[in-house]
C-alpha cells in the first residue's frame, strides 16, 4: 500500500475510533444454559446466525435489484403501449374517414368506363391514375390500423405479464425481508442469554481465531510480494470505501449513512465509474477472477461457499469492509472469514 494511501487509511480509522483489528465478536444462541457450553461451540453458533442473516441478506439484496429492474421495465412497457394507443387511435380516424369515403363514392363510375366514355382518354388515364394512387394508400392505411391493433394488443399482453411479474416479486421481497428479519431476531435472543463476560470471552476467542487464519495466510505466501499498486479507478473506489469507515452496518443499505457489505462494494466502484452487480454472490459470479497472490489494492474478496460475504482489499493483508449487524465499517484482516476467492471489477493496468 503506498505510503499516502496508509496515512489516508490510518486518519480515517482513528477519526471513526476504528481499530485496525479483527472483528469483535459476539455471542449466540441457545436454548440450553449458555454458561454451561464452550465458547468455541458458543461462537460457532454466532458465527452460523450470522452467516445465515447475512445470506438472508443477500438474497433479500437480489430480489430488491431484479424488482427495481422489473419496476423499470413495467414503466417502459406503459409508455410505450401508450405511444401504441394513440397510433392506433389515429390509425382508426384514418380508416374512418376511408370508409366514409368509401360509401360516398360508392355510385361512382368504374374507372374503366370513364376510361371508356372520356372525350379524353390521356385525362382519363390520369385520373385513373391518382385512383389508383388512393387505392394503394387505402390499403396503406388499412396495414398500418391492423398493424398498430396487433402491436398495442401485444405490447397490453406484455405490460400486464411484467406487472404480474413485478407483484410476484414484491411479494417475495417482503417474504426475504421478513427473513432476515427473523434471523436477526435470532441473533439477538442469543446474544442477550450471554453474559458480559462469556462476550468478552467470545471476542478474544474469535480474536484468536482470526489472528491464526491470518498468520497461516500470509506466511503460506498466498498473497505474493503483496506490494502491487491500485489502478486509476481501484484508487478512487478504495478512497470511496475507506471514508465510510465508522459508518454502521445495515442490512440492504448502499449509504451513504449505512452500508450492507455489498452495498459498500458496489458504491464504492459505482463511485469510481464503474459499474458492478450489487450483491456478493453476483459479484463473485459475473466479474473476472483472480488469483490471491495477483491481488492490488481495490479488488474484491469474496468470503464462504455460497459468496455470501465480500470485502474490498487495502492492501498488506488487510480488507475494509461492512461485516454485520451491530458493527461499523472498519479495517480487518483478510482471513476474518473463510475466503472463497478474489473479483477484479476493472482490468486497466
Amino acid at each position: 500500500m503506498s505510503g499516502r494511501l496508509l496515512r489516508l487509511v490510518c486518519t480515517a480509522a482513528v477519526a471513526a475510533g476504528t481499530v485496525l483489528a479483527p472483528l469483535p465478536a459476539a455471542a449466540v444462541p441457545d436454548p440450553q444454559a449458555p454458561g454451561q457450553r464452550p465458547v468455541a461451540e458458543l461462537l460457532t453458533d454466532l458465527q452460523t446466525l450470522y452467516r445465515d442473516a447475512e445470506q438472508a441478506t443477500e438474497t433479500y439484496n437480489a430480489t430488491e435489484e431484479r424488482l427495481k429492474k422489473q419496476r423499470a421495465e413495467v414503466d417502459r412497457l406503459d409508455s410505450e403501449l401508450a405511444r401504441a394507443r394513440l397510433t392506433l387511435h389515429d390509425s382508426r380516424g384514418a380508416a374512418g374517414r376511408l370508409a366514409r369515403e368509401q360509401y360516398q363514392n360508392s355510385t361512382a363510375i368504374s374507372p374503366y368506363v370513364r376510361l371508356l366514355l372520356a372525350r379524353d382518354p390521356q385525362h382519363a388515364l390520369d385520373e385513373g391514375h391518382v385512383i389508383g394512387q388512393l387505392a394503394r394508400e387505402r390499403a396503406e392505411t388499412v396495414g398500418r390500423l391492423v398493424g398498430s391493433e396487433k402491436k398495442s394488443d401485444g405490447l397490453a399482453r406484455s405490460a400486464r405479464k411484467a406487472l404480474d411479474t413485478q407483484l410476484t416479486l414484491a411479494a417475495r421481497q417482503k417474504k426475504d425481508r421478513d427473513d432476515v428479519r427473523n434471523r436477526l431476531a435470532d441473533v439477538e435472543k442469543l446474544l442477550t442469554a450471554l453474559t458480559p463476560d462469556q462476550l468478552t470471552a467470545l471476542a478474544a476467542f474469535e480474536k484468536t481465531d482470526v489472528d491464526k487464519a491470518q498468520q497461516k495466510l500470509v506466511t503460506s505466501g498466498a498473497l505474493g510480494d503483496d506490494n502491487r499498486e491500485p489502478s486509476r479507478s481501484g484508487d478512487r473506489a478504495l478512497r470511496y470505501a475507506v471514508q465510510q469507515i465508522g459508518k454502521p452496518y445495515e442490512w440492504g443499505a448502499e449509504g451513504p449513512k449505512t452500508y450492507d457489505c455489498s452495498g459498500l462494494t458496489s458504491e464504492a466502484w459505482g463511485h469510481a465509474g464503474t459499474s458492478i452487480p450489487r450483491t456478493s454472490e453476483e459479484q463473485w459470479a459475473e466479474l473476472p477472477r483472480i488469483p490471491l497472490d495477483e491481488l492490488r489494492p481495490g479488488d474484491l474478496v469474496i468470503y464462504f461457499p455460497e459468496a455470501t460475504h465480500v470485502a474490498m482489499y487495502l492492501g498488506d493483508g488487510k480488507i475494509v469492509q461492512a461485516p454485520r449487524t451491530g458493527e461499523k465499517v472498519q479495517v480487518s484482516p483478510i482471513a476474518s472469514y473463510p475466503i472463497l476467492g478474489a473479483v477484479r471489477p476493472d482490468q486497466a493496468p
